[in-house]
């Protein structure tokens, strides 16, 4: 099952941090493979976001997600409810003397053909995700 997961610990307070993250409607400032993305329903547990996400070619793959779990400032979760590969992820947010460490983690179940066609470029994929979480520690400390 791939899976990745990326720490960061970002020089502002964890109410802010996890205020940016939890707005679905900001990722298209920190995930580059973002194309578009809307807040369609709910808010906290609950709510769900279309999105479509470059797929190969550039070409859209829809990535509509649902959170999963909403504590303010603590935890956040998702899976996908659209598209070929339907991950699962959390977002734990822990308060230190130096700001917020925010840890980012996904899971993918693949099975069969899917495993053997997609699983490396599915890894690959959510290594880079994970790992934007840089991204996001740029933009909030500048």
């Amino acid at each position: 099952m791939p899976s990745a997961q990326h720490a960061v610990t970002i020089r502002r307070p964890v109410g802010d941090v996890f205020a940016f993250i939890a707005d679905g409607t900001n990722t298209k400032q920190w995930r580059p493979g973002v194309l578009d993305i809307e807040h369609v329903s709910g808010s906290g547990l609950g709510a769900v976001y279309r999105q479509g996400v470059k797929g190969p070619g550039g070409r859209r793959i829809a990535a509509d997600y649902e959170i999963t779990a909403y504590e303010p400032d603590r935890h956040l979760a998702f899976r996908a409810i659209a598209g070929p590969v339907r991950p699962t992820g959390e977002y734990r947010f822990d308060e230190t003397p130096e700001g917020t460490r925010v840890t980012f983690s996904l899971d993918a179940a693949l099975a069969g053909w899917q495993k053997l066609v997609m699983g490396k470029a599915v890894q690959a994929t959510m290594n880079g995700e994970v790992r934007n979480l840089e991204t996001v520690k740029r933009l909030l400390e500048a």
